[in-house]
């Protein structure tokens, strides 16, 4: 792991070239809105990460993909840029923007994702900003591997050439989990593909699949009778024999409810320990095993004689990597444990990731019962949580004490085929169970008795089936995980009015569980696809298999429940049985067939289940099934010719739905394919080869986009090179050379459907062809072309936007007195250091800056009318790894005028604006400070060495992080109390200025009703410094001082600044007077630090200290 961190709103990157591109492409107006999880603490959260996203809207902040590509996002989690690795700065770039995600793409990696061997999570920058990663892998980038065979020659070469470390070994899956360092990234890559075709790449030989090694998180009285576990226990069943293995945030093995109760435990999560300090592992043990022993009984477990592993693979805020969570799975079959609980999940993909790999394998091989969380993600269709969605896991959806579905119960058809998904349900809202002793859960959750507290969640509803299996398992010692998935999912009553999307079989009921006799094989059926339009379609049958366990053939009666997407009754004879009845002998098996029909469909598209019920011998036997009639849909094909007009041996299409969430990667053989897609509107981005690339060197390529597709027929749209046209656009300088050329392109239909493409670059020796295919129709076009020249220190910034449709080619000439003028400084107060300064307007998705070395000043020249313009600069050292990096917002610019701009120079310390405080949203702590913004005011990201941040709860220190505020956050207990808030950061290897920056808060504080500013400043010191960080010795020095933020203006009550000489050992008191304070500087190669002391008018305090604020010459 990475040891230099940064300040700012960003994770460490390393740069190896310097050319920046950035651009966007959303296909977001069919995603459904994030859904209601009423259920407190059904899926604990880092310390406050529900404010993820707008934490990450408060500043810049920067990702690095597994190709060594670094993306640079915006205060909104924006695409601003790239830092392309060494060799890909010619590789395009595709940026998609789907259900709240944004995809970074780059299209030599586009057929191995659309092979299934390359994870689309690990282009995800929404997924790879989340501070979860940082907490764990620092600045690394986190990947499980796969291999096939015992020895790939890959594995060796991946060693050698990035150092991995290695996180864990994952027998399992044939795999390991690497956090590869980031400046290693693009080594990593090179030795994982090898060239193949169509400017593609192809998984070294001996490589399955490289996946995000992502991010999971955690998801009695009367319960327990609801499934039936009092008669269980009556008879005789309580689990004894059986082991449980809990993969969660641990158990707290100090509540009575577990003593003598944990056969063995070990921690997989980045804690310190396997002690449950957050709370949801000890009560979904409970559930599933406790003993109840605090309460008398009243709040037993339903296996509250079997044993319990421990795996702590989730960290104190409920937390945890793939690979932690697949080494607890591994440890917890070796174990022996016959179940295993996972109350946790994250997003799906219709790929089979390394966690439902694991869960597959798993079963099989050791024939334990995975029991998993469906996730509280629901109602919204499609929304079952990973492993949940693996085809052997037993994955439980929550009703509450009526069997009412719970609301935030996740449901299907599974992402990808449709099947269906939970297998069942059972009781998961206000479920009682132990508390861990100081937990989160036990503050936060219901206290329903003395060391029990209620909470909801999936995360309840399956220890409780975790639970049943144990009875089942001591019951029928001999059967396997597989049979009793069946017996549990047979023996189910069903909610009212719910289908099997919705609800699998049914709600669990153990005590009917124990008596089944009979299961189906398989536990749900699945029919497939049927292919619209359904006129033609012909009926699909599948066969259910009962299996009779018992001594004595039983006959049973056999019914067919279909239900329509709509919920309402499927069409009479859309599901047909073979048999209305059938004998199954003693100790055999007997098939009936069952047919879906999707021609009585009529024009209702989309899943239907179907539920059959078989009764009979005193019991009875639930199976879901489900069908997907397809919904209206074409066949598209691409044809694609090169400037030859010959097929294009080299292409890559991108088709996105601006209305559905279509987004495909093609390519073909021969320069064609074809592609099944829903009936609607499309963009068509296609890119051809130049004449010359090879599988080995891909020259670029020439871009035509097809910006309206109207799919409401089988279509053939031909894309010819030969009509591309160049796009030229100069500037006045005739000797300044042209280092960027950039177009994208933006489309609307309606108000809910927009997407946006970036695509290829060009430059001075390659250039740019562009060209329309097809009309725009209904669709709201626009495009924007950008250019970049430079000679010296002076840069030529222009555009041009085309409103109406793609560019096919463009000429285009800015003049000088069309230009503002821009003198922008840039610091640097170590030597040997290099620059680079790009300038963006607002109606392009692209920039390219030239490196240069520090510190200097560059004129750049920026066309003015019809934009506005923001500027980014990077600090790099001599091997081009990133050090700081700073940002000015956009502003507009006067043609014919000059403008004074400043970056990466002191006093660099603590910045306030509208966007950054200290917030509380209920229990949640969390703040940007923006610790090191450049004296300008200008935040941004800079590497340091450590941080540390200490909470103080009246007068007691109640929670400390190494890391600064801006990375990281408190969870509060609810009621009002006093705070002080301590954070401080040390640095000196990237800059010899404000190498440590402390600030201390104090402020009182209680649980809010939503996101709340709390009480906090910041004291700016701005004097006037030479690039280099330094100024004049013995000089007398006027240092302009502001207070920003709670105490500003006729806030403040008081205001003390001290001045040191010696690093902040002796301090002396300075007056403030008119704004500024005044001193003689010290002797040369002398520093000056800084302290201020300030009370707003109600009472809330700041003590700031900037050590080495500047230096002396």
């Amino acid at each position: 792991m990475t040891q230099r961190k940064r300040a700012g709103a960003a994770a460490i990157a390393t740069a190896v070239a310097v050319a920046l591109t950035m651009g966007l492409t959303t296909a977001s107006s069919a995603a459904p809105k994030s859904g209601p999880n009423d259920a407190p603490n059904a899926q604990p959260s880092r310390a406050g990460s529900p404010q993820e996203a707008d934490r990450t809207e408060r500043g810049r902040h920067s990702v690095t993909l597994v190709t060594g590509d670094r993306v640079v996002l915006d205060r909104r989690g924006r695409v601003t840029g790239m830092v392309r690795a060494e060799g890909r700065e010619d590789v395009p770039v595709r940026v998609v923007r789907t259900k709240g995600h944004t995809y970074v793409i780059p299209q030599d990696v586009t057929r191995l994702i659309a092979e299934r061997r390359l994870d689309r999570r690990l282009f995800d920058v929404t997924e790879l900003s989340r501070g979860q990663y940082r907490d764990r892998t620092g600045t690394d980038v986190p990947v499980i591997v796969t291999y096939r065979g015992a020895k790939p020659a890959a594995r060796a070469e991946l060693h050698a050439e990035a150092d991995p470390t290695v996180r864990a070994t994952l027998r399992s899956v044939n795999g390991e989990a690497l956090a590869v360092a980031e400046n290693r990234a693009a080594d990593a890559w090179k030795a994982l593909t090898r060239p193949s075709t169509a400017g593609q790449l192809a998984a070294a030989p001996g490589v399955a699949t490289v996946s995000l090694d992502g991010i999971r998180k955690a998801a009695l009285d009367k319960s327990t009778a609801q499934i039936g576990a009092p008669a269980a226990w009556k008879a005789g069943y309580d689990g004894k024999g059986v082991t449980i293995a809990v993969l969660d945030t641990g158990i707290d093995a100090a509540h009575p409810d577990f003593a003598g109760r944990i056969a063995a435990e070990k921690n997989f999560s980045a804690s310190e320990d396997t002690r449950d300090r957050y709370g949801h592992g000890t009560h979904v043990a409970s559930i599933a095993a406790g003993s109840g022993a605090k309460s008398k009984g009243r709040y037993k477990g339903v296996a509250p004689g079997a044993k319990l592993l421990n795996a702590k693979v989730l960290d104190d805020d409920g937390y945890g990597n793939d690979s932690e969570i697949i080494a607890g799975m591994e440890w917890a079959v070796a174990q022996g444990a016959e179940v295993v609980n996972l109350s946790l999940g994250g997003g799906d993909t219709p790929e089979i990731d390394p966690m439902e790999d694991a869960v597959n394998r798993l079963s099989r091989d050791s024939g334990a019962l995975f029991v998993i969380a469906a996730g509280n993600e629901g109602p919204y269709a499609s929304s079952i949580s990973s492993p949940g969605s693996a085809d052997a896991a037993l994955t439980v959806g929550a009703v509450d004490k009526q069997d009412a579905l719970a609301d935030f119960s996740s449901i299907g058809p599974r992402t990808g085929d449709g099947a269906v998904k939970p297998d069942l349900t059972a009781p998961g809202v206000d479920i009682g169970a132990a508390a861990a002793k100081g937990s989160i859960v036990e503050q936060e959750g219901d206290p329903v008795a003395a060391g029990y507290v209620s909470i909801s969640g999936t995360s309840m509803a399956t220890p409780h089936v975790a639970g049943a299996a144990a009875l089942l398992a001591q019951r029928y010692p001999d059967w396997t995980g597989e049979r009793i998935k069946g017996a549990l999912t047979a023996s189910t009553k069903p909610g009212k009015g719910y289908s099997a999307f919705q609800q699998g079989s049914g709600r669990a009921d153990v005590n009917k569980a124990l008596k089944q006799t009979i299961v189906a094989e398989p536990v749900s059926i699945a029919f497939g696809t049927a292919q619209w339009p359904h006129g033609d379609d012909k009926p699909i049958t599948k066969d259910i298999t009962y299996r009779n366990l018992g001594t004595e053939d039983v006959t049973l009666s056999l019914t067919a429940t279909g239900t329509g997407p709509r919920g309402k009754a499927a069409p009479k004879g859309m599901f047909t049985l073979a048999a209305d009845e059938v004998t199954v002998p003693a100790g055999g098996t007997a098939a009936v067939g069952i047919t879906a029909d999707t021609r009585l469909g009529g024009s209702v598209n989309g899943g239907y289940s179907v539920a059959v019920t078989a009764t009979g011998g005193g019991q009875s036997v639930r199976t879901a099934g489900a069908v997907d009639r397809e919904v209206e849909s074409y066949d598209l094909t691409v044809r694609t010719l090169g400037r030859d007009g010959r097929p294009a041996p080299l292409w890559s299409s991108m088709l996105i739905g601006y209305r559905t969430d279509m987004f495909k990667s093609l390519t073909g053989k021969d320069g064609t394919t074809t592609v099944r897609a829903p009936k609607g509107t499309y963009v068509l981005s296609t890119d051809i080869a130049l004449p010359g690339s090879t599988e080995e060197e891909y020259e670029g390529s020439d871009w035509l986009m097809a910006p309206a597709v109207e799919l409401d027929r089988d279509t053939t749209l031909t894309f010819d090179a030969r009509k591309a046209k160049e796009v030229r656009m100069t500037v006045p300088d005739r000797k300044a050379k042209q280092i960027d050329l950039s177009v994208e392109y933006t489309g609307a239909l309606g108000d809910d459907g927009f997407v946006g493409v970036y695509g290829g670059t060009g430059d001075g020796d390659r250039g740019l062809r562009t060209a329309q295919v097809g009309g725009t129709g209904r669709v709201e076009a626009t495009s924007t072309a950008s250019t970049v020249w430079t000679r010296k220190d002076t840069d030529y910034n222009t555009f041009h936007v085309r409103e109406g449709g793609f560019y096919t080619g463009l000429k285009t000439h800015t003049e000088k007195s069309e230009m503002a003028r821009l003198n922008v400084r840039q610091g640097a107060s170590v030597p040997g250091r290099l620059g680079v300064l790009a300038t963006v307007p607002s109606h392009t998705g692209s920039f390219t800056g030239a490196e240069r070395k520090l510190p200097r000043t560059t004129t750049v020249y920026v066309k003015a009318k019809g934009a506005r313009w923001s500027q980014y600069f990077m600090q790099f050292d001599a091997k081009g790894d990133f050090e700081a990096g700073y940002y000015a917002d956009e502003r507009k610019y006067t043609a014919g005028r000059t403008y004074e701009r400043t970056f990466n120079n002191g006093v660099f310390g603590p910045h306030l604006d509208e966007y950054s405080g200290i917030f509380r949203d209920g229990d949640d702590l969390y703040g940007t400070l923006n610790p090191l913004a450049d004296g300008a005011g200008n935040h941004g990201d800079s590497l340091y060495d450590s941080a540390r941040t200490t909470l103080y709860r009246n007068g007691k220190k109640y929670a400390e992080e190494k890391e600064i505020l801006d990375y990281t956050g408190f969870t509060l207990p609810k009621g009002k109390a006093q705070y002080k808030l301590v954070t401080t950061l040390s640095r000196g290897e990237v800059s010899r200025l404000s190498t440590k920056v402390s600030a201390s808060y104090t402020f009182t504080s209680a649980r809010t009703s939503q996101e709340t500013a709390l009480p906090a400043t910041a004291v700016r010191f701005t004097p006037k410094l030479a690039l280099d960080g330094t100024a004049k010795a013995k000089a007398t020095m006027p240092v302009p001082v502001t207070v920003q933020g709670s105490a500003a203006g006729k806030n403040l009550k008081s205001l003390t600044v001290h001045v040191s000489f010696d690093g902040g050992k002796n301090w002396k008191k300075t007056t403030v007077r008119k704004g500024k304070i005044t001193f003689k500087n010290p002797g040369r190669k002398g520093t000056v630090s800084f302290k201020a002391n300030v009370k707003d008018k109600k009472g809330n305090t700041l003590s700031q200290t900037i050590v080495n604020a500047y230096r002396t010459r």
